[in-house]
């Protein structure tokens, strides 16, 4: 598991917060994997993992908001120079437009777009149906066009 999927993990973590994190916040994913392993299901390895991080990420959020301001690190400060095709997503119109749908609609963009989840990976992840992920891929995907479009016609 840990060769197969740890470099995954990093990249979701990379892409969503403080780079210098990703790595430890990897390892607490996989050392939960570890411990919960009868709970793992063996046809759904990495989306299992990537609705763990998913936790992960929100708790680790939260001890961030209790540091004091000054050392909380900066977001959208590191460019992904070493991929470039992520390096749009920095761009200040769309961040503000991913910004704007709302953080479901934003994680569901987000595991589709980066982490190449669609249907039934989707599903797993949201603890859905894979009809619902559909809808709800769907529906995030008209609601971030729809502030696409809002966004450049201002």
């Amino acid at each position: 598991m840990v060769r197969e999927h740890s470099a995954a993990l990093v990249r979701y973590f990379a892409r969503r917060g403080p780079r210098q994190d990703a790595e430890d916040l990897a390892a607490e994913v996989l050392a939960v994997a570890w411990r919960r392993r009868d709970d793992v299901p063996l046809e759904a390895v990495l989306p299992w993992l990537y609705r763990t991080a998913g936790f992960t990420l929100a708790n680790h959020r939260r001890k961030l908001i209790d540091l004091p301001v000054d050392e909380v690190p900066e977001t959208g400060t590191v460019r992904v120079s070493e991929h470039p095709e992520l390096s749009a997503l920095f761009d200040a119109e769309l961040r503000g437009a991913l910004e704007s749908v709302g953080e479901r609609d934003r994680q569901i963009l987000l595991l589709h777009a980066w982490e190449g989840l669609d249907g039934t990976e989707l599903a797993e992840v949201l603890g859905i149906s894979r009809s619902g992920s559909d809808a709800a891929l769907s529906r995030a995907r008209k609601r971030l066009q729809e502030a696409w479009t809002e966004r450049l016609s201002f």
